[in-house]
């Protein structure tokens, strides 16, 4: 008994591309038509709940925000025992330590704290803020950038004026290429300083070191603490040692080089600079809708330019 083959349905080219959908379901079954319709229903309320799906995660992840906020203060003072934790973190992380020359490892050796601070909705943006104790290249405690996206979805940064000390300024050693566009991608040059990252403004939508520090280093920065640097580190600590800080072993010891050698950032980090100062320095970063200074939310920091 022989097999039928079914009819192969022949392919036919559209013929008027500019069909109106009135005129196209004309040309349907009236079984198609229903099935359309009833397919078009079914999608909006996927829609529906895919909405709802996203405003319940926002939620979610602004609660978890909150709790996860002591921990990580009482990380944050956990690391103040270690002697150059965060340096050596950058150090060992394997697309930040190529932004790093020897100048910049000398200045980051002074950096004793590390923040990542997400605007209260976590939608519109976040900052990144670098502690450091008195050192010989600039006048600020705290170095910020900050991340935003306006009303208009459209990407924005701004940041700290970083206030270098006569002959300090790291930046000049390598300026940033001229002419650049916001948007525009652009390689690190060998002797680029990291420091030029908070004037330069021209990634905002594909800033990769500010998502590196934000979404890779500050989830979990002992793990690259802990990575190998292809020798034993002096400053190297094995898990056990970490505990016995944790459960004050040695501290006083540990503070008191700490006190010498990093020096107390202000308590509530905010860069300590004079009105004066702050109306003459010229803020850096693209125009922003809102006009807003990086010290909002009563950080403190410079005004810098959108």
């Amino acid at each position: 008994m022989s097999t039928q083959v079914p009819a192969k349905v022949r392919k036919e080219e559209p013929k008027n591309n500019g069909q109106k959908k009135e005129e196209i379901e004309g040309e349907l079954s009236n079984d198609t038509q229903e099935a359309i319709r009833e397919i078009d229903n079914v999608q909006s309320e996927i829609d529906e709940l895919n909405e709802k799906a996203s405003e319940d995660i926002l939620h979610v992840e602004q609660k978890y925000n909150k709790l996860r906020q002591p921990h990580f203060e009482r990380r944050a003072k956990l690391i103040e025992k270690i002697q150059n934790f965060w340096v050596t973190v950058f150090l060992n992380h394997p697309q930040v330590s190529m932004l790093l020359n020897e100048d910049d490892e000398e200045a980051l050796l002074y950096m004793t704290k590390v923040e990542v601070q997400e605007f209260e909705d976590i939608k519109s943006g976040y900052r990144i803020k670098l502690h450091f104790t008195q050192n010989p290249y600039f006048e600020n405690d705290v170095i910020c950038k900050e991340f935003h996206l306006n009303d208009t979805g459209d990407p924005t940064s701004k940041s700290t004026p970083i206030r270098w000390k006569p002959g300090k300024d790291l930046t000049k050693l390598n300026k940033v290429p001229p002419g650049l566009k916001p948007g525009d991608k652009r390689q690190h040059t060998e002797n680029e300083s990291f420091f030029s990252w908070f004037t330069d403004h021209s990634e905002m939508g594909a800033d990769e070191l500010g998502e590196v520090v934000k979404e890779d280093i500050w989830p979990n920065p002992l793990q690259y603490y802990m990575m190998p640097t292809g020798g034993d580190r002096e400053s190297d600590l094995g898990l056990d040692e970490l505990d016995d800080i944790e459960s004050g072993e040695g501290e006083d010891d540990e503070d008191d080089d700490d006190e010498d050698e990093e020096g107390d950032p202000d308590d509530d980090g905010e860069v300590d600079e004079d009105d004066d100062e702050d109306e003459e320095d010229d803020p850096e970063g693209d125009d922003g809708d809102d006009g807003e200074d990086v010290d909002e939310e009563g950080e403190g920091e410079d005004e810098e330019e959108n």
